[in-house]
């Protein structure tokens, strides 16, 4: 008997680990047709304006850094508004911090007291709210969840980089701050009904500030645990891992930040490879900080965040575009300008982005060329001499400007396959010019 019992124990035992290992495959078909999605960073910091890295910019202590939850109060939050601006830009889903590096909790958490339901004048959940409207209106919620916490002291901030001017001296256990991210991922992905992703930031806190390797990690972040324990409430919740390197297993899409996948404009993108397996998408801030700052103005024209769009879709990628609400709950006006004049622009020209993948060419300095089915678009930015030459393997059914009243002549070299553009006679759009090409 004792026998049978071990031995069903151990089969047991076999089955559970073959569980863990089987892969998970979300169904992914919403984010390659996206393209577009709205990045929101809001929080405590909203409050002092001065973005979303304050605690540590300046740096504040602990203590005094949660007497922000007395005077958060965002008043004029309305969910329907920001899924509206989002939807009417043409935008496919939203992903918002729920937890920012500061650890405070934009929603009903029974895990610490540091969160938005403590909030004497405000004490709503933000992430019910948004949830509820993002399914109602058709829009993917994804949840960004820092696995940095600033204020916690069983996060090792002792081995990390940020966080030291914190006030912190007692040192945690590790293995307890684990087993609260993963309570708080099992409230967040149990009691809002579909979350589409879970988008995690903050790895890299703890690998040196020229790693390129998983390997160097300082704190084991239990990835295999976590990955199955998002993909067991939700089999097609999709996980992204902001770390700037190669994808891990059990990862969805892969995030690149503030770069197009390929470039290292910023340096943060050093060293890390493009997939060529699992989607992608980039995140873009709108002028320069992703938490509200009241005094930076530097924003992107609508122009700039349109090319963006399209080169992100020529790399088969998508933009995550980022607002920081002001402290009361709006997007700032600056912001909600530019989202409605792209909004324009996605819906006489969506087609050539949403659904397709990356096109004849690379993107160019002079624009992008994107792919569905036999249909190909060819997006001028700038008439960059009078003619394009691209080599087009198929043979043309049509081809036509989208957005040009002109006609449009080409010519075919049939030993190479490339086709030559004239472009002399067009008068180019002031934000894009769109040729259509259908191949047989």
């Amino acid at each position: 008997m004792k026998k049978n019992i071990l031995l069903v124990f151990i089969m047991a035992l076999s089955f559970i680990k073959v569980q863990s290992q089987t892969p998970n495959n979300p169904n992914h078909a919403w984010l390659d047709e996206a393209r577009f999605g709205m990045f929101i960073h809001f929080g405590p910091y909203s409050v002092l304006g001065d973005g979303e890295w304050v605690m540590q910019n300046r740096p504040i202590k602990v203590q005094e850094y949660k007497k922000l939850q007395k005077f958060f109060n965002p008043q004029d939050f309305d969910a329907k508004t920001w899924v509206k601006i989002a939807k009417d830009a043409g935008m496919k889903y939203i992903t918002f911090t729920s937890r920012h590096h500061d650890g405070f909790s934009n929603w009903n958490t029974k895990q610490s007291d540091w969160n938005i339901m403590n909030t004497p004048h405000f004490g709503r959940d933000i992430v019910k709210e948004l949830a509820d409207e993002c399914h109602k209106e058709g829009i993917k919620l994804v949840l960004y969840y820092s696995l940095i916490d600033w204020s916690r002291n069983d996060y090792q901030y002792w081995t990390g980089y940020t966080g030291q001017g914190c006030g912190r001296t007692e040192r945690g256990d590790w293995n307890s701050y684990i087993n609260f991210m993963k309570a708080q991922l099992t409230e967040l992905l149990t009691n809002y009904g579909d979350i589409a992703g879970i988008w995690f930031d903050g790895d890299w806190d703890q690998h040196p500030s020229d790693s390129h390797t998983h390997a160097t990690s300082k704190v084991d972040w239990h990835y295999p645990e976590i990955y199955n324990l998002i993909h067991t409430l939700q089999p097609n919740c999709m996980i992204s891992n902001n770390h700037h390197k190669e994808p891990l297993k059990g990862e969805d899409y892969q995030a690149f930040e503030k770069d197009l996948p390929g470039e290292n404009k910023t340096g943060f993108s050093e060293g890390q490879t493009v997939s060529q397996h699992i989607p992608m998408e980039t995140c873009e801030t709108m002028n320069q900080t992703w938490g509200y700052s009241i005094t930076d103005t530097k924003f992107k024209s609508t122009t700039e965040i349109i090319h963006y769009l399209v080169k992100a879709a020529g790399y088969g990628a998508n933009l995550l575009l980022n607002v920081g609400p002001m402290p009361n709950g709006e997007i700032q006006p600056e912001s909600v300008q530019r989202l409605q004049e792209v909004g324009n622009w996605t819906k006489q020209f969506g087609q050539t982005i949403y659904g397709t993948e990356g096109g004849l060419i690379k993107p160019q300095s002079w624009g992008a060329a994107t792919k569905k089915g036999n249909t190909h678009y060819i997006h001028l930015f700038e008439q960059d001499g009078n003619q394009l030459t691209i080599n087009i393997p198929k043979k043309i059914k049509s081809a036509r400007w989208l957005n040009i009243d002109s006609k449009l002549n080409w010519t075919v070299d049939k030993k190479t396959g490339n086709v030559t553009f004239d472009l002399l006679n067009a008068t180019f759009d002031d934000i894009d010019s769109i040729i259509e090409v259908v191949v047989q």
